[in-house]
């Protein structure tokens, strides 16, 4: 079973370009645009989170550019991550889509920028990654990855001999939706796994063996799954716009799941898509 190290929310991965990245960040996918998303920016930088995860097409850059800025945290204490749109792969529209996404957060650089999905075709993502690695060279961005991307895209993309490798891939992955062989080809070419929807956008959060595990440690069954997710070494993305449960999601430092029940939670996978 793998074992991290971890030293709560300052606890890092190392990216393949030596970069670092937080284990633990806050996802704003379908928070509304406006005081929703900034409060919760800003309740989780309060907390201690230091990896903010937005999108584009999420429409809330403004918004978290916005709270990133009214929490008088040094820019580069705070690690950002936002997206490449389907509508927007293709090389010159890349370029303008990530100065249209800077412009927006109000920022020079992001840490991390992400192809959103492989559906655009093949040459429309071979473009896309040409433009990352240029942005990269121009210093608007630190670190360039994928999400979504299943192992045939990825021998696509490292088949073709990028300057630079993708450092994530950002997929959903829980219990119930384990991505094996992703994960896997993920671990042998170095590449992290990022973990979205971790909680399973709430829907398994009943499940009574999940329930059961969680009064084992005196910890709610979204602080189970999180913990699973830190266990197998995934960076992982928990969303909530509630500030109790942003702070609940950032307790999962001060215990450890046993072997025992990692296998458990492993034997949920029965491919599910929460989405």
């Amino acid at each position: 079973m793998t074992r991290v190290n971890l030293d709560g929310l300052q606890s890092f991965y190392a990216l393949n370009n030596a970069r670092q990245i937080p284990l633990l960040g806050l996802g704003v996918y379908l928070i509304e645009p406006g005081k929703a998303t900034e409060d919760a920016v800003l309740w989780a930088l309060q907390a201690g989170y230091r990896h903010i995860d937005t999108a584009s097409i999420y429409r809330n850059e403004v918004s978290v550019g916005n709270a990133i800025r009214k929490s008088g945290i040094p820019r580069d204490q705070i690690f950002v991550t936002t997206k490449l749109a389907d509508r927007d792969q293709g090389y010159h529209s890349a370029l303008e889509a990530c100065e249209l996404s800077l412009e927006k957060l109000g920022l020079d650089y992001v840490d991390l920028y992400l192809i959103h999905s492989p559906r655009q075709g093949a040459e429309r993502r071979t473009e896309s990654w040409k433009a990352l690695q240029k942005l990269v060279a121009q210093g608007k961005v630190k670190s360039i990855g994928v999400s979504n991307y299943g192992v045939q895209h990825l021998k696509e993309l490292l088949g073709s001999n990028p300057t630079i490798r993708p450092v994530v891939n950002q997929i959903e992955v829980h219990p119930w939706r384990t991505h094996q062989e992703i994960v896997s080809f993920c671990e042998s070419q170095h590449i992290a796994v990022q973990a979205y929807s971790p909680l399973s956008r709430g829907h398994k959060l009943q499940d009574p063996m999940l329930i059961k595990i969680g009064a084992k440690y005196s910890k709610s069954p979204a602080q189970i799954l999180i913990r699973w997710s830190l266990q197998k070494g995934y960076i992982v993305l928990p969303k909530s716009s509630h500030q109790d449960r942003i702070e609940q999601n950032a307790d999962v430092f001060d215990f450890d799941l046993a072997d025992g029940d990692m296998s458990v939670l492993d034997s949920f996978n029965i491919g599910y898509v929460s989405g």
